[in-house]
């Protein structure tokens, strides 16, 4: 099975490209790797698109029209369709499946092993999800993908901004998803009846707040209590109010008022030392949880006319 590490560059290869493409990686399912990768190109190197088999799906979310793609399955032209943005598209890549390269192409590509499938279903303690409906050269009106590409989109383009929590969070939702909508996978999220023990939750949070960068991922943090990532995820939810990655938000917003009332630094340099980004990325938060900038914040605070600088 093809690591999703060097899923990027496979892709490069597939639709020759010049340079491998931006890409996030999670291993939210017992260690599976999750890939997802940016590809657009719009003078494209003519010609059939290389080889992708292997024992995964690929999930594609068409970001621009491709009008007449010609389409082949196992070796031989199967059909032309005409693909419209906004669409999803399931490939099974055991079929090697390709287009002929003609025209500007921009899409979303999601890798989703088949033993991911298989970890879900374990973890939900559910039958196996099998083969994924894939109606080779139809696409999906699927407004959940459109839904959690966007957001992804946005972690692609601001990999800064995005830590791994929020990278794991999407990539598990989409992966539940497809299984849901294509497998018949049935999602077993009340089958947690319970959140987390309290130790459990002070534990989970301790580790949260020590790491205010954002750089652990769920399946270290629900390795401490010998959970799958997707059992975790809804206990800590359902203990806190909150899944990780926004409650990892909420103290960082925390930490960043609690400094800049005892402290007179300046807010680029509070922005960081609380795991934001930059500036630019703290503000944009802080003023989304809060309802106003942290330099108006900061002044009704201290009663000051201070700048944000």
């Amino acid at each position: 099975m093809l690591r999703a590490g060097a899923f990027a560059e496979m892709v490069r290869r597939q639709l020759r490209l010049r340079d491998a493409p931006p890409s996030l990686v999670t291993r939210s399912l017992r260690g599976i790797d999750l890939a997802l990768t940016e590809t657009q190109d719009v003078n494209p190197v003519a010609g059939r698109s290389g080889s992708m088999a292997d024992e995964a799906y690929i999930v594609s979310l068409k970001l621009h029209d491709y009008p007449d793609c010609e389409l082949w399955d196992r070796g031989k032209c199967v059909m032309k369709a005409d693909v419209r943005a906004g669409t999803t598209y399931l490939y099974d890549l055991r079929s090697d499946p390709g287009y002929v390269i003609d025209k500007p192409f921009h899409s979303l590509q999601f890798y989703l092993p088949r033993s991911a499938l298989d970890g879900l279903a374990k973890d939900s303690r559910t039958p196996p999800v099998g083969d994924l409906a894939c109606q080779f050269g139809f696409g999906h009106d699927d407004k959940v993908m459109r839904h959690i590409g966007a957001c992804l989109l946005e972690a692609l383009r601001r990999p800064d901004e995005a830590n791994q929590l929020f990278v794991d969070h999407m990539m598990l939702a989409f992966a539940a998803h497809v299984a849901q909508a294509y497998g018949g996978f049935q999602n077993a999220a009340g089958s947690v009846r319970g959140g987390l023990a309290p130790w459990q939750v002070k534990r989970a949070c301790e580790k949260l707040d020590a790491n205010l960068g954002g750089t652990l991922s769920l399946q270290q943090i629900a390795a401490e209590f010998d959970l799958s990532v997707s059992h975790f995820s809804r206990a800590f939810r359902m203990s806190t109010g909150l899944p990780p990655h926004q409650w990892l938000l909420r103290q960082r917003v925390k930490a960043a008022q609690q400094l800049m009332t005892v402290r007179d630094l300046p807010l680029s340099e509070i922005a960081i030392s609380v795991g934001f980004a930059n500036q630019s990325h703290f503000t944009k938060v802080f003023s989304a949880q809060v309802g106003v900038s942290p330099a108006t914040w900061r002044r009704g605070s201290l009663g000051t006319g201070e700048s944000d600088m």
